[in-house]
């Protein structure tokens, strides 16, 4: 398939006014999106709260051809678009399926790891807010330990976030990579490296949000660097058959540069009955994050 010669600008398809909570990182990567498709995306959006910040028809906050469809299917209408796409000869649309982390760790799991098998040759981003955001902030498995949420409200989630970019990886695709809504322009690159390959490509897009963490809007972006500089969330890509880090979290492999944890977590009310014992289960978290990354590079 064919691409839409670059760049873009970031507004020729996001539009001034949307749904958006005020500090949402939705508009923000769509603006990425924007400056590298331009209106030449189609985006499969299941529920979420992208569904609302969108808008209703005929007053879409995008330029761009939008398609709504249930929680569970976004993989699979993708993949049923890519090929419609392909009996009339389209090749110049990038197929983008665009979910949260509900509709992909957890409700579109199956649907995600069929078109993963299968290689369909589109863009399936996962954002990442780390709870199901749109219906009252309930847990997802993508929740990271001790978060509170509307159903762990007393102690936190007990369980480890599920790291979906590994299970990808296992599904043995040609492209997948973590990105972050606070690092803008390494996730325009890798949108730009991932339109370039012929197969399945997954990123996984971390995107704070104010509402569900429980943090002052005027900090979505502060946060997110901040979940990168402590290590928490590291950037990297895998092709080839192997990890290569990317550049803003090459620092961060000597856990000397690293900022404290807590500066991350202390920021978020969601994480406001944290004890040592689990600050220290996170810092082990991140440790063990570490060791895989550099295992496989």
């Amino acid at each position: 398939m064919s691409r839409p010669p670059l760049p873009y600008k970031a507004r020729d398809v996001v539009l001034p006014g949307d749904a958006a909570c005020p500090g949402c990182p939705i508009p923000i990567a769509w603006k990425v999106l924007s400056a590298v498709f331009g209106d030449k995306m189609i985006l499969v959006i299941p529920a979420s709260c992208s569904s609302v910040v969108v808008g209703m028809y005929p007053g879409n906050s995008l330029r761009a051809s939008v398609i709504h469809v249930p929680f569970a299917s976004a993989a699979a209408v993708a993949s049923g678009v890519l090929e419609s796409l392909k009996k009339r000869g389209v090749t110049d649309v990038q197929v983008i399926a665009w979910a949260g982390d509900g509709g992909t760790a957890d409700i579109g799991m199956a649907s995600l790891s069929g078109a993963a098998e299968r290689n369909h040759d589109f863009i399936y981003i996962m954002y990442d807010n780390e709870a199901y955001m749109n219906t009252g902030i309930q847990r997802s498995s993508s929740t990271p330990r001790g978060a509170w949420t509307t159903t762990t409200p007393v102690i936190g989630k007990s369980e480890e976030k599920k790291d979906v970019a590994k299970i990808m990886i296992a599904h043995g695709v040609p492209y997948v990579a973590t990105a972050s809504i606070g690092y803008v322009h390494d996730f325009y690159n890798k949108l730009v490296r991932a339109s370039k390959i012929r197969g399945f490509k997954f990123i996984s897009l971390h995107a704070p949000c104010p509402i569900g963490w429980r943090f002052d809007p005027r900090y979505t972006v502060k946060i997110a660097r901040l979940a990168v500089e402590s290590g928490l969330w590291i950037l990297y890509e895998y092709y080839d058959g192997k990890i290569h880090l990317s550049g803003p979290s090459r620092p961060y492999v000597d856990p000397s540069k690293r900022k404290p944890v807590e500066e991350y977590l202390k920021l978020q009310g969601r994480f406001r009955r944290i004890d040592d014992e689990l600050l220290k289960s996170i810092q082990e978290y991140v440790e063990k994050n570490w060791e895989w990354v550099k295992k496989h590079m």
